[in-house]
């Protein structure tokens, strides 16, 4: 492999792990703040089924990533990759330094597009696979806070008569079954979207000479590496965000997280069959605030919820022109 190709695959992992540092511990943050699960078990559940959710949920979402942006050939395309994850890394460890989550999903797809942008304009993107980042948009904040709300007020519904110990016993252990399920729809779709990352700069390398865009066949050893690096950020880094999500935020009694859980995942899955690149931070913590919301507004720290999504608000234009700016300077001094 060419230096070129040795440091975007480093950049890439880069970004894995800043994933796994600031957006995995979204998939477990519930878990671990209702103390169904202590941080550390948690992380090892987490990082198990992000693995399986890897390898069982196909490649679609890793396709339509892949080709968001026109990138180019040769250098051109591997200063586009390289600039767009390391305008994810500076984003993401800036936010995290202040316990606030953003979403890897967006800044990933946003850096991709400033360096896109930088070579062939707007013209450079693809406009079936931004409408598919525009629904995820959707889903994952209107969809996750409305279902969120309506899942608990059914739970509470159906269980009005149960008693309360019982309960809470029963959704304890229903809480690490959605929570592993949340882990494996984490893995299904971020681990997607950096593992078609990492193939299709292998694929301009001309390590391998499949066409990402038509089938996009991923090596298990690509599954694994990325798994295992996501896992080990998540084990670094990741109780700061689980504190923001789960303790500052909204305080979530057991039946309440279950419901974020549950609608949070499913919602990912079933984006993740259609090609939808959807973020697992919103969906997750948009899901714990309509279910903290059901208890009445004064449920969700709402303070806490502004900076959250400003931060995801502020994601796309931050990322987009730290990527325009890496990818312009790239060219440069290449």
């Amino acid at each position: 492999m060419t230096l070129g190709i040795v440091i975007v695959v480093f950049l890439v992992c880069c970004s894995i792990f800043v994933n796994g540092w600031t957006d995995s511990p979204n998939a477990i943050a519930t878990v671990v703040s209702t103390r169904v699960l202590s941080p550390n078990v948690a992380i090892l559940l987490g990082a198990t089924f992000n693995l399986l959710g890897v390898f069982f949920m196909g490649t679609a979402v890793a396709t339509t990533t892949a080709n968001v942006v026109s990138i180019g050939t040769g250098t051109e395309a591997l200063v586009t990759l390289g600039a767009a994850q390391l305008s994810i890394v500076i984003w993401a460890v800036s936010a995290w330094k202040f316990g606030i989550p953003t979403s890897e999903s967006h800044a990933l797809i946003a850096g991709l597009m400033g360096a896109g942008m930088s070579l062939n304009g707007v013209s450079a993107f693809n406009g079936a696979s931004l409408l598919k980042v525009v629904y995820g948009l959707g889903i994952s904040t209107f969809v996750g806070f409305g279902l969120g709300f309506l899942g608990t007020k059914l739970i509470e519904i159906t269980c009005r008569n149960v008693h309360r110990q019982r309960a809470n016993k029963f959704f304890s252990a229903g809480q690490v079954v959605s929570a592993s399920l949340m882990a494996f729809s984490h893995g299904a779709q971020d681990g997607q979207k950096f593992m078609g990352i990492f193939y299709l700069a292998l694929v301009i390398g001309g390590v391998y000479t499949i066409d990402p865009g038509i089938n996009m066949s991923i090596p298990f050893w690509i599954m694994l590496m990325c798994s295992v690096i996501m896992a080990v950020g998540t084990s670094v880094g990741g109780y700061r965000i689980i504190k923001t999500m789960g303790m500052e935020m909204v305080q979530l009694e057991k039946y309440q997280g279950f419901a974020a859980e549950i609608v949070a995942s499913f919602s990912m899955i079933a984006a993740t069959l259609y090609g939808i690149p959807l973020s697992t931070t919103n969906t997750k913590a948009t899901a714990m605030m309509g279910a903290g919301a059901s208890k009445g507004k004064g449920a969700v720290n709402w303070g806490i919820a502004r900076e959250m999504i400003l931060a995801w608000i502020f994601t796309f234009p931050a990322c987009m022109l730290l990527g325009y700016v890496f990818a312009s300077a790239f060219r440069m001094i290449f």
